[in-house]
This record gives C-alpha cells, structure tokens and sequence, in this order.
C-alpha cells in the first residue's frame, strides 16, 4: 500500500511540474504567435461546430426511426439545429477576432481573458499537425453520441482475507481474523445487454487482487518440497504475513434499476442512487508471493521478506459477487482454486469487505 500511495504522489508530483512548465511556456509566448494559434482555432471552431450539428442529426434521424417523432417534427429541428451551430459559429469567431484586433494594437505585456483561446491551449513537447511554436491546442468539446452503452469504472476494493480448510470449520482457522486482508484495484467496462432496457449490464475488465494471510500462534509459512506447512517460529514474530498478488479478468452480470435521462440529442441511464447486484466470477494468474517476518533477534529489529513460491497455484479462479448501493458494495470473493497445488489438505481463499465503482 505504501509503495502505491508513493507511485500516486509521484505522478501527482510530476503533473504538477508539468503544468507550472506549460503555464510558464504559455506566457512567455509573444503576441504574433498567439495569434497565429488564435487563427488557427478559427478552423478547428467550425470544424467542431459541424461536428456537434452532425451528431445532432443524427440523434435526430434516431428519434425518427425510433417512430418517437414525425418527419415534419424531424425536419423543423434539423434546421432548429443548424441555425443554432451557424449562430455559435459566428459568435465564437467573432470573439477570437476581436482578441486578435487586442492583441495587434497592444504590446507583449497586454492581458486578456481566456475563454475561447488560450484557455484550451496546452504546452506540447515536440511538434504535430495541431500545435503550433510549441502549443497544443486541446479539444475538450466532443459531440455525445447519441446511445452510449458502455462505460467504464475505477475499482477498489479492500476487507478481511482467510481459508477455508478442508474437514475443519472456519472458527478454527490458523489466520487471524482481523490481521489477514485483502485488497483489489483494478479497471471494469460496462455494457448494457438489451437495447431498450438496462436492469441487466454485463461488466468486465482486469484487477489485481492482493490476498494476506497472517499466521496464528507465532506460526510462519515453511515449503517443505510440494507441501506448504505451517511451523512455529524460532522466536518472537511481530509479524508473519503470505501475500499472494494475483492478475485477475473478473467478469459479472449487473442487476437493477437505472434512471433515464432523456435529451433533444442524446439520452443515457443512470444508475446513481440505485441498488445493484453483481453476479459472476474470475480467472487469472499468480504473479507475485513472498513472506514478510518481522523479529527481534539479540535485541535487534529484523525485517526479513521470502520471496519463493511456497507451492501457490499459479493459475487462478473462483466466484464473486456484490450487492451495491450508488457506488459502495459488499464484496465476497471465493477461490474455487486452492491456495496451494497438491496439498495433502485442501485451502481456498475467501475474502469479504467493501467494493467502491467509481466513474
């Protein structure tokens, strides 16, 4: 966990320095360049105009297909439509050559705001077909396609981790209950099964899943050739921990309500502040295990990590699902793949805790 939050803070840090170097590069830009980039955004506004009057017909032409509206309704929002694009055509040219006239009869030093230009202006390494002295301009308005049944979540998942052991019950697990955990980051599409209704979406996508295990009765993990035992450590252990990190394609079907939001051009369904159930299960591999000890040993602090394969299963599969409202879950997760191959007794994992979909 401490080397993810690590790798965020990283990224955090080096977006930061980049767009401190990108504002620094935008200023120091004289007034002839930033009107030749002005200049150029003219065509790009009327290219992205007609682009939104297309995806407005065509939003449209579905609506009549769809039999929701008449031919004569059709027609009168089409030109409704293109009236509209033509009119922001013209007034959003009519604001960049106005800024352009500002900045031809003032010096390097003038400032003006930045609503239509250099607001959607980033800094480029490098040269392409869309930047220009070393400015990108970025799009940032895209025309919503009409019915979009696929969208994507950020997936974390965090709880408790044990075993179930084959002939014995869960109360006499040799894991600790609260000390083993498990958590789960990964990525998941959604896409709508039927095309007129969305109580039943089909989610898949990646994780990784990390499972603990914490040994009781100062135990530690020892493989003893194609068998992985549990044994009593020479000393005191502050801590024993198996981790077993595996790369998983999780796959479930989504039940419940949604809401239908309906617009002139586009609609879409909602499942914000609904409850949901998901069905299904995964599959993977085994990509990482090791052992962390930690000891005193002559009055030192020992800090030891064995990385070995203590016989997990390399391939791994199992069950899962999640009962949901907005976008927290309660999360079970089973594998139907043992902890360890050819064991003389058989171990499966069993997880438990909060799932958060976030898009």
């Amino acid at each position: 966990m401490q080397t993810i939050t690590k790798y965020l803070a990283l990224a955090v840090l080096s977006l930061s320095v980049q767009f401190i170097h990108a504002q620094d590069t935008i200023q120091n830009v004289n007034n002839k360049d930033k009107i030749e980039v002005l200049k150029n955004l003219k065509e790009h506004i009327q290219n992205e105009e007609r682009n939104f009057l297309k995806a407005e017909v065509e939003a449209i032409n579905e609506r009549l297909d769809k039999g929701d509206i008449s031919s004569a309704e059709a027609e009168i929002l089409k030109k409704e439509a293109a009236k509209k694009r033509a009119l922001n055509i013209e007034d959003r040219l009519a604001i960049i050559d106005n800024k352009i006239a500002l900045m031809k009869r003032n010096d390097e030093g003038y400032r003006i705001n930045n609503e239509e230009d250099l607001s959607r202006v980033g800094f480029s390494i490098g040269g392409n077909d869309d930047s220009f002295a070393g400015i990108k301009i970025n799009y940032k308005n895209k025309p919503k396609k009409y019915d979009l049944r696929t969208s994507s979540d950020f997936v974390l998942a965090f709880g408790l981790n044990n075993a179930i052991i084959e002939g014995e019950k869960l109360d006499d697990s040799p894991y600790k209950f609260g000390g083993s955990r498990f958590f789960e980051i990964g990525w998941a599409w959604k896409t709508r099964v039927f095309k007129e209704s969305n109580f039943m979406r089909f989610k898949y996508g990646y994780s990784f899943q990390m499972n603990g295990l914490k040994p009781t009765d100062n135990q530690y993990f020892v493989q003893q050739g194609d068998q992985t035992v549990l044994e009593e450590f020479p000393e005191n252990l502050k801590k024993a921990k198996l981790s077993v990190t595996n790369l998983v394609f999780p796959v479930h079907f989504e039940f419940g309500p949604s809401k239908k939001i309906e617009k002139d051009t586009y609609f879409r369904y909602s499942t914000d502040n609904q409850f949901k159930i998901g069905l299904g299960g995964y599959g993977g591999f085994n990509i990482d295990t090791r052992q962390k000890l930690k000891y005193e040993l002559d009055g030192e602090r020992v800090k030891e990590k064995q990385k070995h394969e203590f016989n997990t299963t390399n391939l791994v599969y199992g069950l899962s699902g999640y009962i949901a409202f907005d976008e927290v879950a309660l999360y079970v997760k089973y594998d139907l793949s043992p902890i360890f191959k050819d064991q003389a007794i058989k171990q499966n994992n069993i997880s438990i805790g909060l799932r958060f979909d976030m898009d």
